[in-house]
């Protein structure tokens, strides 16, 4: 609709939703109300042109890093896991692209891109234990640093407890160090917590969508999208803190790989984009933004497409694969050293410095289908045991509640049925004692009437 008035009067442009009210030069008022289906339709086509161009860079640095590590993969313990976090950036990009070219796909595309990052955050994890030497070392490190600890308490006069009490949740927030062994084993818990978590939760809302009780972006009770955010957001954030303490006891150890930066740049991925999601959606529940499902989607998988560009920029000097194509040439057997011999000259002595220096060559290339079957048997193998083991040690706490209340009510029911047999016993009792008053009573009248 279109009301017009000549002369200084008010002109009014009608269309939809939201209105806008400006001035001309004449003082003349003018009020627009735009949809946000035209703000939409006139973004699309820049928009998906741009995220198009930073998904593809951030596609091919990415592959090609992650090529240059299988390439190089004479590391496999610490180098599945590397392939595996370097798989988030192309794996984003690329569903990122897809729905917003075709916002059908957007669901299936944030189902897959919510369960690999469940597991990319799972890989970091075992990738800083696999560059501390593997589970075992690990666990000898966090007991020694456990017992350094409290051997230190004992020195300053603190009061001797037994290790048992220092093992409590309580010191997982304030002093990890005194957990030892406990602390891997939480780490673990929280990463494939979240893991389990996040990929159930994406299946769940996948059903929630078919019968329209979803609500992406949504924030009201009838719909399932507040509280799906609630769980997801702090198992996140559990996950993500179990990390930060394990980071903090082990950053000394993990100094030589440069943990800070890779800890930052992994956690800026998943975190950010998470909290990108609610952001928009809070945005767009407020009025701030358009209240369009098309548009909240699409801005989130656009903001994403720029996003993997800069991560994958950065990946290429974080994650590095040239650590792993210079190897010591002890590696293979050989050892060559440099001797060098200096003289220091000072209050009349003259001592000798021999100074041994390691020379290194560079590695033997593998074979990519070789290094790709080690990562997906290997890597899956592992993924496997660590899910199994963080369900049993979530089912224990069950089974022992269950079996505790099973061994109450067993012991009501023993008690009961001892209080019902000591009553019968007693109630026998009254009826034999009753039996003999009355065969006494007629004995004696017998007696009295016989004499």
């Amino acid at each position: 609709m279109a009301n017009s008035y000549r002369f200084g009067c008010r002109v009014t442009f009608v269309r939809n939703f939201r209105e806008w009210t400006l001035k001309d030069a004449c003082g003349m008022e003018t009020t627009y109300i735009l949809t946000y289906g035209d703000t939409y339709r006139d973004l699309y086509q820049p928009a998906l042109i741009i995220a198009a161009c930073f998904a593809f860079t951030a596609s091919v640095f990415s592959i090609l890093l992650i090529f240059q590590h299988l390439r190089s993969y004479n590391n496999p313990a610490e180098q599945k896991w590397v392939v595996a976090v370097l798989l988030m950036v192309p794996i984003y990009a690329t569903e990122s692209i897809l729905a917003l070219w075709n916002p059908r796909l957007s669901m299936a595309c944030d189902i897959l891109r919510n369960c690999y990052e469940a597991f990319a955050l799972y890989s970091f994890g075992s990738y800083l234990i696999a560059c501390l030497g593997g589970e075992r070392r690990v666990i000898e490190l966090l007991e020694d640093e456990s017992e350094k600890l409290l051997s230190k308490s004992l020195l300053e006069g603190a009061e001797d407890k037994p290790k048992s009490e220092h093992r409590t949740l309580r010191n997982f927030f304030l002093q990890p160090c005194v957990l030892g062994k406990d602390l891997l084993t939480i780490e673990k818990f929280g990463l494939v917590q979240y893991m389990i978590l996040k990929t159930v939760c994406a299946f769940l809302v996948l059903i929630l969508e078919l019968f329209g009780v979803y609500g992406d972006g949504e924030f009201r009770w009838y719909y399932g999208y507040p509280y799906i955010a609630v769980v997801l957001n702090f198992s996140q954030m559990w996950a993500l803190y179990c990390l930060v303490q394990f980071y903090n006891v082990t950053h000394e150890r993990l100094k030589p790989i440069k943990p800070l930066a890779k800890f930052i740049s992994f956690k800026a991925i998943v975190f950010a984009t998470w909290w990108q999601g609610v952001g928009i959606a809070l945005l767009c529940t407020i009025g701030i933004l358009p209240k369009e499902e098309k548009f909240q989607t699409g801005l989130q998988d656009f903001l994403i497409c720029i996003e993997m560009a800069v991560a994958a920029v950065a990946h290429v000097f974080v994650f590095s694969a040239q650590p792993y194509q210079l190897l010591p040439v002890s590696e293979y057997g050989k050892v060559t050293t440099q001797e060098k011999l200096t003289l220091v000259e000072g209050n009349n002595e003259r001592p000798t410095t021999l100074e041994k220096t390691e020379t290194e060559i560079e590695a033997p290339g593998t074979s990519v289908k070789e290094s790709i079957q080690d990562i997906v048997v290997e890597g899956g193998q592992h993924v496997v045991k660590d899910v199994v083991l963080t369900i049993n040690q979530a089912i224990e706490p069950v089974e022992k509640g269950v079996t505790k209340i099973q061994e109450t009510f067993q012991h009501v029911s023993v008690s009961s049925d001892k209080e019902i047999e000591e009553l019968e016993v007693k109630v026998e009792e009254r009826d034999d004692e009753e039996e003999r008053e009355v065969k006494v009573e007629e004995h004696v009248e017998r007696t009295v009437i016989g004499g």
